[in-house]
């Protein structure tokens, strides 16, 4: 399984235990709580009147669920339009269950990034994975997740996937072995799902992904899957990752390396126009 993936908290294990929700969702579910009892209404009541379930509200209250944009500003609607929450809501951040330990830091990078570069020639890469995908990931991990720590995989993958949407002026690249695509992880079905997906997130604005073709008799990264970052202030950080770990780094000289392997890479690879060709003859062929 690919680097961001949920990883077992199991006793004795050198695992360590998945962290509980952050401290920003924690309070902001404290604000919530407050502002709603200073309103004199109960969960339900709120909970109407912000159009989500008790159980939702709860979940937002414990800080155990990243409320979405609609959550906030309808509560701020319903809880006197102060602007407190609405303001605190730019401040939230997810808690890092649901990543590996040694992926946990990159994630935060990402989340800032204006420009995120991926090669791997072992999966489809994470921001791009369909949920049939993710599952199929999950029910071949050795030794086999627990059904939650599944189910959490699956939930925390789709939320970091909302970053190419949320994030339309950040540039992701994307570059992916031929070999990858034709691997039938999960079945038919589940490659049919997968490739669909690839074919619909390659049409947005922001989004570049080329393939590398196993015919290719020229590569710049066979020292294995790499990741790249541009920070706001202009600096890269690259990430690379074997078997249970992971290592940022932050070297420039190493980072200008890896990023000119990247950039050789690109230029192997097949174009974007070409690669959206092969996708959908692959799509067309199951």
């Amino acid at each position: 399984m690919t680097t961001d993936h949920v990883e077992p908290a199991v006793p004795g294990g050198e695992c360590e235990r998945e962290p509980g929700p952050s401290d920003s969702l924690r309070t902001f579910g404290a604000v919530v709580q407050a502002l709603r009892e200073h309103a004199g209404l109960s969960r339900v009541q709120f909970g109407e009147m912000v159009r989500f379930s008790k159980h939702t509200v709860e979940s937002v209250e414990l800080g155990r669920r990243m409320p979405d944009a609609s959550f906030v500003e309808r509560a701020e609607e319903a809880l006197g339009n102060t602007g407190a929450l609405r303001h605190s809501a730019r401040f939230l951040t997810r808690g890092e269950a649901g990543l590996a330990v040694w992926f946990r830091q990159w994630a935060r990078l990402e989340r800032t990034a204006v420009n995120l570069c991926t090669y791997e020639c072992r999966l489809i890469p994470g921001l791009l994975q369909s949920e049939g995908y993710v599952r199929a990931l999950c029910e071949n991990e050795i030794p086999p997740l627990p059904d939650e720590t599944l189910e959490t995989t699956v939930q925390v993958r789709m939320e970091r996937q909302q970053l190419l949407r949320e994030r339309p002026s950040t540039a992701f690249d994307f570059v992916i072995e031929e070999a990858v695509l034709m691997r039938r992880l999960g079945g038919k079905q589940v490659v049919a799902e997968q490739l669909d997906l690839l074919i619909e997130l390659s049409l947005l604005r922001n989004v570049i992904v080329q393939v590398m073709p196993a015919s290719s008799e020229q590569h710049a990264c066979l020292s294995g899957p790499v990741r790249l970052l541009e920070m706001p202030d202009g600096r890269w950080r690259a990430y690379s990752e074997g078997q249970e770990n992971g290592r940022l780094i932050t070297d420039p000289k190493e980072v200008s390396r890896i990023h000119m392997r990247y950039a050789r890479l690109r230029s192997q690879a097949l174009s974007p126009k070409d690669s959206m060709g092969l996708l959908v003859r692959s799509r067309g062929a199951l």
